[in-house]
């Protein structure tokens, strides 16, 4: 069993930067998680994941643009992804100082297999 207290592990993010603070905290069997913290403002522009993925805003308040949608994000809030979708998160201006939180799992598959067999 692997516990990972998300908002203590997740970076402080510098808001003098374009980009959001990030931070691989595992890497598993199956699947990678990581943390990225943005500040109002941030953003992480048009890109890719090689894997299959899922999204969950912690904290804070998050947009994730993908296919001309945008959701907003709030803490609870899970969005999956097929691999090599084009996608995009922004942290709105107006979203508050603190944590802005997103959870990446990255699917890299390779895990043990769970379920019976057909």
């Amino acid at each position: 069993m692997t516990v990972l207290p998300l908002t203590e592990l997740s970076p402080t993010p510098d808001p003098r930067r374009p980009r959001p603070a990030v931070a691989r905290l595992l890497q598993g069997d199956g699947a990678n998680l990581i943390t990225f913290t943005f500040a109002p403002g941030q953003n992480l522009p048009d890109h890719r994941a090689a894997h299959p993925i899922t999204v969950q805003c912690v904290s804070g308040t998050l947009d994730f643009g993908c296919g001309g949608e945008t959701a907003r994000l709030a803490p609870g809030t899970v969005i999956h992804l097929r691999e090599h979708v084009v996608h995009r998160v922004d942290c709105p201006a107006d979203a508050p100082d603190e944590a802005n939180v997103l959870l990446l799992t990255m699917l890299t598959g390779g895990g043990r297999h769970q379920g019976r067999e057909a």
